[in-house]
């Protein structure tokens, strides 16, 4: 495998479920399959989300609406989370060395309270 080919998370399972990988440069049929099925699914629960609060905020909804929007919604989130890990795992990888490395407050500066992450908006209070 060369320094450009890494293994991709396919937006789809297998028959049996298990998670499907393409190993490439990213620039063929099946590269290009899965961008659109990945748009695809993008969209879907963007819609979805604007049905959902249409729905809600209707408040006449049966057992039986909630039932198959809460499905809807637990398949859309599946999918728009295997499209966050497969794009998140295809971003570059920040080289320690370079000058982003240097750049920014260290976390004493941010955080004096000792081993506690805080927010941004915490930082200034």
């Amino acid at each position: 495998m060369g320094p450009t080919d890494t293994a991709r998370l396919l937006p789809w399972s297998s028959p049996d479920g298990k998670p499907c990988f393409l190993v490439g440069n990213g620039t063929g049929y099946v590269s290009r399959l899965a961008d659109e099925m990945e748009e695809a699914q993008l969209d879907s629960a963007a819609e979805l989300g604007e049905e959902a609060h249409r729905i809600l905020a209707g408040r006449a909804w049966t057992p039986g609406e909630i039932h198959l929007l809460a499905l809807e919604l637990a398949t859309s989130l599946t999918n728009v989370r295997r499209v966050a890990e497969s794009r998140g795992a295809r971003l570059p990888v920040p080289n320690d060395d370079g000058p982003e490395a240097d750049e920014g407050p260290s976390d004493q500066d941010i955080n004096d309270e000792g081993s506690v992450p805080r927010l941004p908006a915490e930082a200034f209070g």
